[in-house]
């Protein structure tokens, strides 16, 4: 047994443990944040201003991560609105990636020709400051309906070069087991579909939602994958290692998505120890996100030479499988561009000229030209 207070009351395991508990008791106010960690009037202030425009919501898991007194912690930024958020700047938009005019039906955007997201959900157990879909999620708490997910299956079921849904919102675990069954056994129904992917931040924010009815459930409609959204090593505690162990352990890979943070985790030493804790818990770094132009987060993005810099710090001094491709959606809807360090320097028919992780400069000389083998 382990002791968990929350707003200064002793919480018992069988609730803190009890997903649907921490939900039910997400920090919405400033009052009641108050209650969790230090803030000044001006604090709470710009809290209440903030919230005019954007939802706050944090799982009592989450909140039991920060720092009661830094308001630099680095949990606490993620989840904590601050008055930047107020300041719009004129090359943010409301939905900077096109989703919307890139969505034949609702809820489902086709961007890419064999993949298609499928957002079910506006619900998060946590709303995080750096949201992408700012617009809508956390607008309501609350899933589509079961019209409008036939709608969206039935284009799915309509468009055969379809072969990878993702699931998305919002975070489709905040739903019941059972409506998100119902989704994951309709999409299982259509031949051409061949990957079902998960996008959740739960092992981050509300661990305690994986369980073994979960993974049981998920086991039936393999293969699945997920990814998932860890952005700095505190966030990696024993539960939410034990929870991505289940999720590993019913047969599901895991890949993980950060989102490239000012004053988060914008530095070299921190990446390195995230993505490395991330392998140990056989999470794969998947992709490493410059932060989209999305209205009133201008204050977590960074110069995008910041992140080409960790990426080449990485390369070489860890492991490969550990080193995230670093991507920018592009605005507009351009999809993911990779931000690689130049390490091709040229090439002609005869040589290729590069420079490895140590900025040595080598040679390979280009095969003569030969009739192809058959």
């Amino acid at each position: 047994m382990s002791e968990h207070f929350f707003r200064g009351k002793l919480i018992s395991d069988s609730d803190w443990y009890n997903w649907k508990w921490q939900l039910r008791n997400r920090i919405t106010t400033a009052g009641e944040l108050e209650q969790c960690i230090e803030l000044n009037d001006q604090e709470k202030e710009d809290i209440s201003r903030c919230l005019k425009t954007f939802r706050m919501a944090i799982s009592p898991y989450y909140a039991s991560l920060m720092d009661k007194k830094d308001p630099y912690c680095p949990i606490r930024r993620q989840a904590v609105p601050t008055i930047e958020e107020t300041r719009v700047l004129p090359c943010e938009m409301a939905d900077p990636l096109n989703e919307e005019g890139e969505s034949p039906v609702p809820n489902i955007v086709h961007r890419y020709p064999d993949r298609a997201l499928f957002l079910v959900t506006h619900q998060c157990a946590m709303y995080c400051r750096h949201c992408t879909r700012r617009r809508t999620v956390g607008e309501e708490d609350l899933c589509i309906t079961e019209k409008e997910i036939d709608v969206a299956v039935d284009y799915i079921a309509k468009t055969p070069e379809i072969r990878d849904v993702l699931i998305s919102g919002g975070d489709p675990l905040t739903m019941s087991t059972a409506k998100l069954e119902g989704i994951l056994s309709k999409l299982r129904k259509i031949e051409h579909v061949e990957i079902i992917r998960i996008g959740t931040r739960v092992p981050v924010v509300m661990p305690m939602r994986i369980t073994s009815e979960l993974t049981a459930m998920l086991k039936k409609y393999h293969p699945i994958w997920i990814n998932t959204h860890f952005n700095h090593p505190k966030e990696i505690t024993e539960d939410s290692v034990k929870a991505c162990a289940a999720l590993v352990d019913a047969g599901i890979p895991l890949g993980n998505q950060s989102v490239l943070l000012r004053g988060i985790n914008d530095n070299t030493e921190t990446m390195k120890e995230l993505l490395l804790k991330l392998v140990h818990a056989r999470v794969r770094p998947y992709y490493l996100y410059q932060c989209d132009l999305s209205q009133g987060i201008g204050h977590f993005r960074t110069r995008v030479e910041t992140g080409i810099k960790i990426i080449h710090d990485l390369t070489g001094m860890i492991s490969g499988y550990a080193v995230p491709k670093f991507v920018i959606d592009a605005p507009g809807g351009g999809g993911k561009v990779p931000m690689n360090p130049e390490y091709l320097l040229s090439m002609n028919d005869c040589l290729v000229t590069m420079r490895n992780y140590r900025d040595k400069l080598y040679t390979y000389p280009q095969p003569p030209d030969l009739p192809s083998a058959r």
